[in-house]
């Protein structure tokens, strides 16, 4: 590369980095496929959803976490350092070992992790805690991702790189803004459930 001469914005990295999460997604909709068969079409999505949320949760942000107790993703090697690597020409904290991206992705590994796959038992067996599980994950996502981006935002964002398109619109606000869209999406439907279930009894006594 010329002296001056921006790096290239898609590498070999990029295009593996966008198919993992591509697989992961079609991992978590045969999944959903095979174990929500008796389940509405809405809750066959939202099973894609917590697959998809629980795949994500073990195989990235699990490892993500492991090498930033040991060290860091800066000094690490290996396919899945290069993959964070390549998301923290995004957002640099991610490569150092930032207490607070760590200590958030502890939580997110075990808790959300764990209360992906309970919600998962929960709706296919249609047990009665369904939304109370639902509607603990969907608030521990949304803590999450305010938490990962308040603190930063409230410095002037230093760690975040919006230079480009893919850095700005893909990385930072796609991959981060699903994980605010379809919580919110969930607690509205637990919402709206809960009400039905409130507002039946009272229809039926009268």
């Amino acid at each position: 590369m010329a002296e001056g001469e921006e790096p290239a914005l898609f590498t070999k990295v990029t295009v593996y980095s966008l198919l993992a999460c591509v697989a992961q997604f079609a991992v978590g909709f045969v999944f959903a496929q095979k174990w929500g068969s008796k389940c509405s079409a809405v809750d066959r999505w939202v099973l894609v959803w917590l697959f998809y949320d629980a795949i994500v949760h073990f195989t990235l942000e699990g490892p993500f976490v492991y090498m930033s107790l040991v060290g860091n993703v800066a000094t690490s090697d290996g396919l899945l350092a290069e993959l964070w690597k390549e998301y923290g020409k995004a957002d640099e904290r991610w490569l150092y070992s930032d207490p607070t991206i760590v200590s958030l992705e502890l939580l997110t590994v075990v808790l959300d992790g764990s209360l992906a796959l309970l919600l998962v038992y929960a709706i296919v067996k249609d047990k009665h805690y369904r939304h109370f599980v639902q509607i603990s994950l969907c608030v521990c996502e949304l803590y999450g991702g305010w938490m990962t981006f308040c603190p930063d935002w409230l410095m002037g964002s230093p760690n975040l790189n919006t230079s480009n398109w893919l850095y700005l619109w893909i990385y930072l606000v796609f991959f981060n803004g699903i994980w605010v869209v379809v919580p919110g999406l969930l607690l509205w439907q637990s919402w709206r459930d809960l009400r039905r279930i409130h507002q039946y009894p009272k229809k039926k006594n009268k």
